[in-house]
């Protein structure tokens, strides 16, 4: 038995291509310049391009205001972030400065080798800005020292520091630790 045909089945191809009712490129490309732009066409396509232009360059120079000020914030953040870890490492080595300086106010260190030990720390702490805050008869600052004890006193008009328990330290600006001290206020 021989295979029947179905009717709807494609028929096979001869290697001939479908003929296209699509213009060829190249038909397109003579038919474009078969006709001149008029003058409206002709500044409407400048008016886009001067428009895209004018786009991209505004593009580009808030991208790059936005590069500079991302890099001003990245610095700024980096020497905050500094200054914190440097205010963190001194506000730990505080204690031992606290006993240098109790040992050299007692002679402990006259003659040691710890009292090089204090100088080279000292001066160590102090090329990243320490300094003592808190020094006996300056006027009491509640931004720089904590009141200890109160003690009236007839010989004073403004509450001043008598004596400095603890001494502070600031970093620059920033306060690490607030002297503690006795205050001389005036009497009523």
């Amino acid at each position: 038995m021989s295979p029947k045909k179905n009717n709807n089945e494609e028929p096979e191809e001869t290697g001939a291509e479908p003929e296209s009712t699509e213009p060829a490129d190249s038909e397109l490309d003579d038919a474009a310049m078969a006709e001149p732009l008029s003058d409206e066409d002709t500044a409407l396509l400048d008016a886009a391009a001067t428009d895209l232009v004018a786009e991209m360059r505004s593009d580009m120079l808030r991208a790059q205001a936005e590069l500079v000020n991302f890099r001003t914030r990245v610095e700024r953040d980096r020497a905050a972030n500094r200054d914190a870890v440097i205010a963190e490492v001194i506000r730990s080595l505080l204690p031992a400065l606290d006993d240098l300086s109790r040992a050299e106010k007692h002679g402990d260190l006259e003659g040691s080798p710890l009292e090089i030990v204090a100088l080279k720390l000292r001066g160590s702490l102090e090329k990243y800005g320490l300094r003592s805050v808190g020094e006996v008869g300056e006027p009491f600052d509640p931004n720089f020292h904590e009141a200890v004890v109160q003690l009236p006193s007839a010989e004073v008009t403004v509450q001043t520091v008598a004596d400095v328990i603890d001494p502070g330290y600031a970093l620059g600006e920033r306060l690490i630790r607030a002297a503690k001290v006795a205050v001389s206020v005036p009497e009523s």
